[in-house]
């Protein structure tokens, strides 16, 4: 919803104004309160919600959303404007100093900070506009009283009047009313016959292909049976390079990104020569998609296997096997698949079956639309009024779309989403179609585009989490991977879902989508283009904040761009001189790495980025001084950062970076007592220390265990050899990775002794003597471990050193002898993983697994690569 999203973003920037101590200062006070009145308000009257009720009800309320978004707009576009200019007056001025000092080579007559204070109180025309903007916002207030007393109404959803529900979460892979055609494709997976087979799903979008051969993929007798799985989805529009990425990340954990598509598809061809494999092709449109990849499967006659699903019948044909047709649910299945979603196990409650079998009759047996009710309705009022209502409003809209039955369903959904989620899920518009895309990233986006509202007991990011949580419970976004600490790391959105999302942003100008030649985009404020050659033909409008594109482009001339996401690596000339030009930028991120490059220094004046929240570089860069004075900063990762030590003798907390909980990457950098104290409240912080390392240098490292808040620390070690010996750890640290570090066994004493560490992760280290010996009372809440290449011989541990430990890691543990039987005692133990590993550690990890079936233990799963397979 734009006007609950242009309220929001609108009082949160002004939050940052009249919390930055050079811009508080250039608003009237009385203009910026009477604009905060009337901002609440408004989006008091958003929050209730009228959206939904009679027609003609419903046709007034939008148009005074559409009032209320247009008017937020224009105030936040006057206020950073405002800013904006004061900044580049204040640059300018600078530069006009230092021309004087260089040419008369004298002190000048006004000071510098006098010149400044000028510009902060000129501006006066933009002061006048935002005058302007009170006096239109104002009689949109005298509007929206009258509707309320003209109507008499009551909001028919408001966020404060619905009860807490509790979350029914399902899995992501939950299938209900497939279990013949789950059988049907075990047995032609795990079959008789010896050649290479191909195994077509088909049926339309949303009736469970992907969820079906998620099943099966996942099946454990489908882990045991095949030496390689590995997944590609195709989608309408493919890179052929980025299959043969997708179908090599399961099998190796390094690629050279410049490898070429030939090179790749040769290297899965090695890979999957000699073994029986699965592999899944999900969501192929067209034959050429497969001619393109399939060359490089070969028929190994060894009984290995091709799954593709497809929602077109010609391309199912075309590969001349017996097809799994997926038709809809009856009603039977349908209502034990709205049930389950809607309700988990509690069952639904006897007044309301009814009307459940009612709405759920109108969804036509598809799985896809049935769950996206379930979720709605389970995080509703249960109360027959209310699904009577929603009742009600599907059998309208079904009445006046009767062409579009799926996506009709599908927009119910969004209609009775509350109205803080409704700017998320079109946010979802943005991204390609079939895209896992990462929640950490997702979140910095909502946050940078102002959706979050700030509460008191949580952060923006954790309020951001929630909502994320809440549209994956009620199946508008799908859980794809899962972090070590269980967390979703990454999500994906349904086609059909996608396509609701794409219409409903348009059609409210949420997001503009460019196809072809832009055209009338003067209005539009965030903009997707990923079509070659349409980018350096766009003339940005003046008003336009987002930007995402996955080519490459050049930097817009845009003063109030906000948010700039490239899939494409930075080039030298765009972050060095470009960067200090987008001053009103929060979100700033190349996502690709560019390794093989010089560093690039950034320009002093990079602090005239007054609001930088997120800047991700995938390059080398140097930061000058004036980086410690961009107070706004929330998350900083780079590939490599050379940080400068802060500057001293400052104010007391004039530049304390409160806002700053993830640094990535510092390299070589020395925690000093007062760089410490400028990020306190650092959460997530990767350090580096490389060949450069002074031996002779403790880099400060006690200093580190005084960050209380820091709960994820990854410490790269290639330099001296006694760098961990000097690291004091924060009390309060949950996840720890330590890479090339000299381990000795009494460092992972004190690293089990920290109360709260929950994952661990030791990678290409070196550790002195070749028997571990944890000590019971270590590692209490450790429930994630991984060890990679480490020179460890015997490991006696049993089921009391790590007594909650969900999953464990190995890989290339060639010396490792074997993996102790008693491991396979500890209770919540989920998965063993091994990776080029030798080949006694495989055989006690199956025998472990045994061991746990046969005393009644299956949920311990045993996972091989194919390497070891073959052993």
């Amino acid at each position: 919803m734009a006007a609950y999203a242009a309220l929001v973003s609108l009082t949160t920037t002004m939050d940052h104004i009249q919390n930055h101590p050079l811009f508080s200062i250039s608003f009237d006070k009385i203009q910026m309160e009477s604009l905060g009145e009337k901002i609440r308000f408004l989006l008091e009257f958003i929050e209730a919600d009228y959206s939904h009720g009679v027609i003609i009800t419903i046709k007034q309320v939008e148009i005074l959303e559409s009032q209320i978004a247009a008017a937020a707009y224009a105030a936040e576009d006057v206020i950073e404007s405002h800013v904006v200019d004061q900044i580049q007056a204040m640059e300018d001025a600078k530069r006009y100093s230092a021309r004087l000092l260089r040419y008369l080579k004298k002190a000048v007559t006004s000071t510098e900070s006098d010149v400044v204070e000028d510009q902060i109180h000129g501006g006066s025309t933009s002061l006048i506009d935002l005058q302007t903007v009170i006096e239109e916002m104002d009689s949109i207030k005298k509007k929206v009283i009258e509707f309320k007393d003209d109507h008499n109404m009551q909001p028919t959803y408001s966020m404060r009047a619905i009860p807490s529900m509790p979350l029914i979460t399902t899995d992501k892979n939950t299938m209900v009313g497939f279990d013949e055609q789950l059988l049907q494709l075990l047995d032609k997976l795990t079959g008789q016959r010896s050649n290479r087979q191909i195994i077509p799903i088909v049926g339309m979008a949303g009736i469970g292909k992907t969820t079906l051969a998620q099943n099966a993929y996942e099946h454990s007798l489908i882990v045991h049976h095949f030496d390689i799985r590995t997944w590609v989805t195709i989608s309408q529009e493919y890179n052929v390079r980025e299959l043969f990425v997708q179908l090599l990340s399961s099998l190796i954990s390094e690629m050279d990104s410049e490898t070429s598509e030939q090179l790749l598809g040769e290297k899965l061809h090695k890979m999957l020569w000699g073994r029986r494999y699965l592999i899944v092709m999900d969501d192929i449109w067209s034959v050429e998609a497969w001619e393109e990849v399939s060359r490089f499967f070969p028929d190994n006659n060894n009984g290995s296997r091709i799954v593709v699903t497809t929602r077109i019948s010609s391309v199912a044909i075309h590969f001349d096997s017996s097809c799994l047709e997926l038709t809809f649910l009856d009603e039977d299945k349908s209502w034990k698949l709205f049930c389950e979603k809607a309700f988990g196990q509690v069952g639904c409650p006897s007044e309301l079956e009814g009307i459940g079998k009612e709405i759920v009759k109108k969804c036509k047996g598809l799985p896809l639309s049935i769950s996206v009710i379930g979720g709605l309705l389970g995080r509703s009022n249960r109360t027959q009024k209310y699904w009577k209502n929603m009742a009600k409003d599907l059998n309208s809209i079904l009445d006046s779309e009767e062409d579009e039955n799926c996506l009709s369903i599908l927009s119910l959904s969004y209609t009775y989403l509350p109205v803080y989620l409704k700017p998320c899920f079109l946010y979802m518009s943005i991204f390609p179609e079939d895209d896992e895309i990462r929640v950490s990233q997702l979140i910095k986006l909502w946050v940078a585009e102002g959706f979050t509202k700030l509460k008191e007991s949580q952060s923006l990011e954790e309020i951001a989490r929630g909502y994320l949580n809440d549209l994956i419970d009620r199946n508008l976004i799908l859980k794809y991977k899962l972090g070590s600490t269980g967390k979703v790391k990454t999500c994906k959105i349904h086609d059909l879902l996608r396509d609701l999302c794409i219409k409903v942003a348009q059609k409210d100008k949420f997001v503009y989508i460019m196809e072809d030649i832009p055209q009338e985009v003067e209005k539009e404020r965030r903009i997707v283009c990923n079509r070659k050659g349409v980018l350096d033909t766009l003339q940005l409008a003046s008003l336009t904040r987002t930007l995402v594109t996955k080519i490459d482009g050049r930097f817009p001339n845009n003063k109030l761009l906000r948010v700039m996401s490239f899939n494409n690596r930075a080039k030298k000339k765009y972050v060095r001189r470009h960067i200090v030009d987008q001053v009103n930028m929060r979100y700033l991120a190349y996502n690709k790495y560019n390794l093989f490059s010089f560093s690039v220094k950034l320009l002093l004046s990079i602090d005239t980025l007054w609001n930088l929240q997120t800047i991700i570089i995938g390059r080398e860069i140097e930061a000058p001084s004036q980086i410690w004075e961009m107070r706004q900063l929330m998350h900083v990762n780079i590939y490599k950062l050379y940080l400068p030590d802060p500057p001293e003798n400052q104010q007391k907390n004039e530049f304390v970076l409160q806002n700053l909980q993830t640094l990535k990457k510092v390299v070589n950098f020395v925690w000093s007592d007062e760089a410490c104290k400028r990020v306190v409240n650092l959460r997530k912080l990767h350090i580096k220390y490389d060949s450069h390392s002074k031996i002779s240098n403790d880099y400060s490292f006690h200093n580190i265990s005084r960050f209380h808040k820091l709960e994820s620390l990854v410490f790269f070690s290639h330099g001296p050899a006694n760098l961990l010996q000097k690291l004091t750890f924060p009390s309060l640290l949950k996840k720890l990775r330590l890479d090339g570090c000299n381990v000795r066994w009494e460092d992972l004493t004190v690293i089990g002794s920290l109360p709260y560490l929950e994952v661990l992760k030791l990678n290409v280290g070196r550790v002195e003597g070749a028997v571990w010996n944890p000590v019971e009372g270590e590692f209490l809440r450790l429930k994630f471990l991984s060890i990679f290449y480490f020179d460890m011989v015997n490991w006696n541990v049993d089921s009391s050193h790590f007594p909650v430990l969900e999953k464990l890691v190995l890989r290339g543990m060639k010396k490792l002898e074997e993996i102790p039987l008693d491991i396979g005692e500890i209770p919540t133990l989920r998965l063993i993983e091994l990776n080029r590993c030798s080949k006694s550690v495989a055989i006690s990890a199956r025998k472990i697994a045994e061991e746990q079936v046969n005393a009644g233990n299956d949920g311990l799963r045993v996972q091989v690569d194919s390497e070891m397979k073959k052993q």
